[in-house]
């Protein structure tokens, strides 16, 4: 593999099975907006789609969506009357390639119509990652073997509507690339609101109809060698129709440039204007300007992400494709957005955030874009009183945040599966994600020193929620506290008393909120006054926390020191476990998600993530004993649990499965391995394939508050490298089997100590430190 394909996903030829998989691994995006990688012509069977960040709306759909805004890629091309696209042309020859150094998606097509004669087309797209409502397409158009009379049309095609509900089938019908999405019921949530034709291009303007937020895209297209642009119009569409006469292998150009506005910018009433003008800025600097820029602010992102593994160049294109995923997922901009469980790249799970933020994809922006993690923290403030509302409803104190989060932060799990076959009750039970919000925002705050935030948002979050679960937990008899009725990580499980993760989570956040407490009582008790003021809160109430927390019913542990999963996990049934071709569990014959409850089998990573999250609360024999024990029971039916088995099985100082695991959660999109990439990539999953690098591999962690590090390779790997930023500064991190090595980015005086393998290491700005991980000195 040459250093171009370790920056490169490729598709060569046309699989109609396989197209909706390109869809999703080819989006393009910013943060602000996310376009997934249908050909610009679509096909039968096509899943395009390109989402906003922060527009959702619930007019008929079951629970509310991120709406499917319009199409700013689409462009037909008629050659002699024959419109190119897979179905009514053949191609002899097509190659598509995402460059993750830039973010732009590349192709070549040659279509033969049925006369013989054949047309190139080549094209690249890109959604600005420096001008963030701005889209680029450029097209070259060369019959090859013929002259032509050639129709471009270039439009914004709103007509689009989300997928809602799937039918039930007792036997499925047979696979069929063209109809799948044809059998959904769908959901209608855009009303054109307006739409215009000028010298400069075209306008549409479409609004949610329920939530009402104008959508406002403003769209130019040039064409080299044409007659005078047509307009076309018709409801949700509006394009510019060009025509040109081309001779046998001339070549002509087509440029688009599209500006997305919306009232969540702007607004109402100004939509309109500030993408015109927008578009105008960007028409007046051209194309190639456009792809300057957005080459400089990919570099800048890269230089602060980027993850090498000298030695497996397979593995540096995976992990590199997850940091792309990551770094197109979220925007700093914006602290009302959160990131969906399919990013910005479809439409399954809805665009709804789940505990995936916090514990699996914010730990990558906390340590590379801190900024971008301090807006994501900031989402969970602003939805603060969505929170709120979540626990009055269920009748207790406090906030307690949804499991499925959008806009507002109200709970929207929906109740049914997309069948409509079984229940969920996630929204009603798995409560953990609560604690989850705390073990972020405190980890960010120990990462960055942003103490502002902890002071200005973090602790009303802390004491709300802590509110929540000191009037959640249940008092027993014996002056213990329990927590009835939850899942943990764990959806196998539901119903279940006494989570082991749940309640040593809820046990630790405690702390954190009366440590917080303390802490500014010392620094900043004028804020913390007026905070308590407004909330009613008084110290008895913080220490009733930690009388709580103290009291809290943890489950049995054995004496080998492995925790029961939940009260009564160790009575229920032991099924055997067979592994597919790739040494991967499978589903005992009969059994599957919903019917597994009264056995031991686990969906994913729970008693283990517990020693994870916590690393400081478990030694080391405990979270062995517990990895040994767990991990044969484990079916890894989420795509969130192999990166968690990678890092522990390096921590416990047991790593056969974990290169394994490394590639299946860092291969989970790449080769389809949960059979639904076809539906957006699987963004959580890329967060902990940064993670499997950086924690695991690398043995970065932060323990007591300090940055410790025991790097362990797999015997064919040469070395990894990745960096960190750390209290404002950034440190380089490269480790082979000998030696780590330490780059401080600081200013001049600047040092920081952090512990090697236990040994306490001293790294002064600028000085690059090589340190010896087979011996006691540093070499």
């Amino acid at each position: 593999m040459n250093a171009d394909s370790r920056w490169q996903i490729v598709e060569d030829g046309f699989d109609p099975a396989r197209a909706n998989t390109y869809e999703t691994l080819f989006t393009t995006g910013n943060g602000y907006l996310g376009t997934r990688g249908s050909l610009e012509e679509g096909h039968e069977g096509a899943l395009p789609g390109t989402f906003l960040r922060g527009v959702f709306d619930h007019h008929d759909s079951a629970v509310i969506d991120l709406v499917k805004a319009p199409d700013w890629v689409a462009l037909d091309i008629v050659v002699d009357g024959v419109r190119l696209d897979v179905t009514s042309a053949s191609i002899v020859r097509h190659r598509r390639v995402l460059d993750m150094r830039d973010g732009s998606l590349s192709r070549e097509t040659v279509f033969e119509d049925s006369e013989g004669r054949r047309t190139r087309i080549e094209s690249v797209r890109f959604a600005s990652s420096a001008d963030e409502h701005l889209c680029c397409l450029q097209a070259h158009i060369t019959p090859e073997n013929h002259a032509a009379s050639v129709v471009v049309r270039s439009g914004i095609d709103a007509t689009r509507h989300n997928l809602d509900r799937r039918p039930f089938y007792a036997d499925p019908p047979p696979a069929d690339p063209q109809m799948k999405w044809h059998k959904w019921a769908r959901s209608r949530h855009l009303d054109e609101a307006g739409r215009a034709a000028s010298d400069d291009g075209v306008y549409l303007e479409t609004r949610t109809i329920d939530t009402t937020i104008t959508i406002g895209y403003a769209a130019s297209t040039t064409v080299s060698v044409s007659e005078e642009p047509e307009v076309a119009e018709r409801y949700k569409h509006i394009e510019q129709v060009s025509r040109a006469q081309v001779a046998a292998g001339e070549t002509i150009s087509v440029e688009k440039l599209v500006t997305i506005y919306t009232s969540r910018d702007v607004a109402a009433g100004d939509v309109r204007r500030a993408a015109q003008d927008e578009l105008r800025r960007h028409r007046d600097a051209g194309f190639t300007a456009c792809r300057v820029r957005n080459r400089e602010a990919w570099a800048a992102k890269w230089a602060d992400s980027d993850v090498t593994i000298d030695g497996d160049d397979e593995a540096t294109r995976a992990v590199r494709f997850s940091i792309h995923e990551l770094l197109i997922a979220a925007n700093e901009s914006d602290p009302r957005v959160n990131i969906g469980a399919n990013a910005l790249t479809g439409e399954r799970y809805r665009g709804h955030a789940f505990w995936d933020t916090e514990v699996f994809m914010l730990p990558f922006y906390i340590y590379t874009q801190p900024e971008t993690a301090r807006g994501l923290l900031l989402y969970r403030y602003h939805t603060l009183d969505g929170a709120r509302r979540n626990a009055r409803e269920t009748g207790f104190r406090g906030a307690r945040y949804a499991w499925e989060s959008a806009d507002t932060g109200v709970e929207e799990t929906p109740k049914w599966t997309i069948d409509g076959a079984h229940r969920i009750w996630m929204g009603e039970e798995e409560i953990h994600i609560t604690s989850a919000v705390a073990y972020g925002l405190v980890a960010y705050v120990a990462a960055t020193g942003d103490h502002d935030l902890m002071t200005r948002y973090g602790a009303e979050i802390l004491f709300e929620t802590s509110r929540f679960w000191a009037d959640r937990l249940e008092a027993t008899p014996e002056g213990r506290y329990v927590l009835s009725r939850v899942v943990g990580p764990d959806e196998f499980h539901e119903h279940v008393d006494n989570s082991a993760y749940t309640n040593h989570l809820v046990r630790w956040h405690l702390q954190q909120a009366a440590r917080v407490y303390a802490e500014l009582s010392d620094s900043s008790a004028d804020e913390l006054a007026a905070l308590s003021k407004r909330m009613g809160l008084t110290r008895e109430e913080v220490e009733d926390w930690l009388d709580k927390a103290e009291q809290i019913h943890l489950p049995s542990v054995t004496d080998a020191g492995v925790i029961e999963q939940f009260d009564g996990y160790f009575e229920l049934a032991t099924l055997p476990v067979e592994h597919d071709d790739n040494d991967m569990p499978m589903y005992p014959p009969g059994y599957h998600h919903y019917n597994l409850a009264g056995t031991r089998l686990l969906k994913q990573a729970d008693v283990v993530m517990l020693t994870y999250v916590l690393p400081d609360e478990f030694s080391d024999e405990v979270k062995l004993a517990n990895y040994e024990f767990y991990e044969p029971l484990t079916l890894h039916k989420s795509s969130l649990s192999p990166a968690t088995h990678s890092i522990m099985s390096i921590e416990v100082g047991d790593p056969g499965r974990a290169v394994q695991y490394f590639r299946r959660a860092a291969s989970v999109d790449l080769v389809d391995n949960q059979g639904n990439t076809e539906e957006g990539v699987h963004i959580a999953s890329a967060g902990g394939t940064w993670q499997m690098i950086v924690n695991g591999f690398g043995g970065f962690r932060v323990r007591n508050g300090r940055m410790t590090f025991k790097p362990w390779l797999p015997p064919d790997w040469e070395a990894v490298a990745f960096r960190l930023k750390w209290h404002g500064n950034a440190l380089s991190v490269s480790a082979n089997h000998a030696t780590a090595t330490f780059v401080l980015s600081a200013p001049e005086g600047c040092r920081e100590t952090v512990l090697v393998h236990g040994r306490e290491v001293v790294l002064p700005a600028g000085t690059e430190v090589v340190v010896g991980l087979t011996r006691d000195d540093p070499a």
